[in-house]
């Protein structure tokens, strides 16, 4: 049985001109003990997709079940197995210690105190927060209350844990911790963890498998090896002078899917990477930019990341799409 099923999965919110499609047939299938990643820019579904399975959000077609249980008629007994926690929420109230705001929420699972006591110090120690618990928790750093609000999530035992964004805004050291942190309870615990997030270099690194989402819908699937061998050949870089915003001419070169830019001050140069389809799209690229009375400082290939299969199936990256959606 998967921990989490969902099938032809929508939701729809009013709005004043015509009804906002936020999920548009999600189907999917999420083994016990595995690390799956949902990733996407902005507002492609990831939170509403979360707050649906976590039963916080009512679908309005399809169905999902986690655990075998039906997230629309027994959200009862999803509760009771699942956790949550999003890098983006207020973690706990200021005014008393990080220990006591655990305390407080295993409570509010009916977790015996003891009982409680016990995992409280387990994840602190995992988590390297033991030194930190009897601090208030407004007088924590932003990494320290993070830990705490994945404490949090752990608290209660969970089958399935639903993360959003959990390492917005860390260091680097910081959230490398949590990213272990969470691929241990994986591993040794048979957790399942959903993690919904627009940090690629992140999702690469922890997830077993990887749902890319966008306007509402599942783009594609598979482990990140997968998905980034579907691309075929290496990616082109160029860096160009001078920088510039718009290389839309890239688009109508046959074998292109795609590209993304970047503008470097300090450097005065645009980096802009090309997905190409074979090696003569690469050089097709690079000829185009020259024709336009740019110079290609420099170019290389490298191996396709997540948004690069992000950009070939839809044409630009993360960013563009943001930028898209926002205007």
């Amino acid at each position: 049985m998967p921990s989490v099923e969902a099938s032809g999965l929508r939701r729809e919110f009013k709005a004043k001109d015509a009804p906002v499609v936020a999920l548009d047939g999600v189907t999917l299938k999420v083994g016990q003990g595995e690390v799956f990643g949902v990733l996407g820019p902005n507002g492609a579904g990831k939170t509403t997709m979360i707050r649906i399975l976590s039963t916080l959000l009512l679908p309005t077609g399809g169905w999902a079940k986690v655990m075998g249980h039906d997230v629309e008629h027994e959200p009862e007994k999803v509760r009771k197995v699942i956790n949550m926690a999003s890098g983006a929420e207020k973690a706990g109230y200021d005014f008393i210690s990080a220990k006591r705001n655990l305390w407080f929420f295993s409570q509010l699972y009916g977790i015996p105190s003891e009982k409680a006591e016990k995992k409280i110090a387990e994840l602190s120690e995992t988590l390297g927060l033991t030194k930190y618990l009897d601090r208030k928790f407004y007088a924590l750093s932003t990494g320290y209350r993070q830990r705490a609000t994945i404490a949090r999530a752990f608290v209660n035992d969970p089958r399935v844990v639903f993360l959003d964004e959990p390492t917005i805004g860390l260091d680097v050291m910081t959230a490398r911790s949590i990213r272990e942190f969470l691929q241990g309870e994986a591993r040794r615990n048979g957790r399942t963890i959903i993690l919904a997030s627009h940090n690629m270099a992140e999702v690469d690194a922890i997830c077993d498998r990887v749902a890319i989402i966008d306007k509402g819908r599942i783009l594609a699937e598979g482990t990140p090896e997968e998905l980034k061998r579907s691309l075929g050949v290496p990616a082109l870089v160029m860096e160009v002078s001078p920088p510039r915003e718009g290389f839309e001419t890239l688009s109508r070169i046959a074998g292109v899917k795609g590209f993304t830019s970047s503008t470097e001050e300090e450097r005065g140069l645009c980096t802009v990477q090309v997905v190409v389809e074979n090696d003569a799209a690469a050089r097709a690229a690079e000829d185009a930019i020259r024709s336009e009375g740019l110079k290609v400082v420099a170019s290389w290939r490298k191996q396709a990341t997540l948004e690069e299969v992000f950009v070939a199936l839809v044409g630009q990256g993360f960013k563009e799409r943001e930028e898209e959606g926002a205007g």
